[in-house]
């Protein structure tokens, strides 16, 4: 298990930390295929109830590391990226996450599939696929619309934009708004609370609820897989990342 994801197991709780504060908790490829890992050693171990994925109460998720994602671009459903994103969507316990200050692309995506979110006042959610010549991930395209309504979804898909944790709280994508210092310690509070009840509840409410959905997102993310590969060789893509490299605004006038 790498150092920049940390895992730990206690009292029917596996806690998964984001640990590469240096980097604002950008996720590279070796940081997928141990979160993956996690998530199904987490799935395996009986002895573990509830799984909560955090980062620090300064940042969550600056997303993709650039550098890295150009370097090894996801290349299929094998990749450690979607291995991540399918068993995250396809994890049958329950799922809680924590995010605090940034939580950019997949820092927000993959909330969509957890079952309860909590947020500090400072946590800042974007998807900004758009501005790089891209299209969305982890399924968003199909659960963002159904959890925001289209409108919103529209707004928030088209144009990128950053909002913040009460308009999070608004539509539902998270569970309760707390001061920064407080969210993690929340987050493990209530999945105690999950860990003392009946697996076997929990897990066959969390089928029920998502009966249909699951399949859907799971096919759907093959879809955006497919359409994110073919963009990244195109126009927009390459002068998105170019731009980002030389710190300099991108032009899609031409594109």
């Amino acid at each position: 298990m790498s150092q920049e994801i940390l895992a730990h197991a206690e009292a029917g709780v596996m806690t998964v930390t984001l640990n590469r504060l240096e980097r604002k908790n950008s996720i590279t490829s070796d940081m997928y295929g141990a979160l993956a890992d996690a998530l199904q050693r987490a799935r395996d171990d009986a002895s573990v109830r509830v799984a909560v994925i955090q980062g620090h109460e300064t940042v969550f998720s600056a997303g993709n590391d650039i550098g890295d994602f150009l370097n090894k671009p996801p290349a299929g459903e094998e990749s450690p990226v979607f291995r991540f994103l399918h068993g995250i969507a396809t994890f049958p316990k329950p799922l809680l996450a924590a995010v605090c200050g940034p939580a950019v692309g997949v820092g927000t995506t993959l909330l969509f599939h957890c079952d309860l979110v909590y947020a500090g006042d400072n946590a800042a959610f974007s998807m900004p696929f758009v501005n790089l010549g891209l299209c969305p991930e982890a399924a968003s395209s199909l659960l963002v619309p159904q959890m925001f309504g289209y409108h919103r979804a529209a707004e928030a898909l088209l144009l990128g934009e950053p909002f913040m944790a009460e308009a999070a709280l608004e539509v539902g994508l998270v569970n309760r708004v707390l001061p920064p210092t407080e969210a993690n310690a929340y987050a493990q509070q209530q999945a105690k609370k999950l860990a003392a009840k009946p697996l076997s509840s929990l897990v066959e409410i969390k089928r029920l609820m998502k009966l249909g959905q699951q399949q859907a997102a799971v096919a759907r993310m093959k879809d955006e897989g497919d359409s994110f590969r073919r963009m990244l060789q195109e126009p927009a893509a390459k002068e998105a990342f170019t731009a980002f490299m030389e710190k300099r605004k991108p032009d899609f006038s031409k594109v």
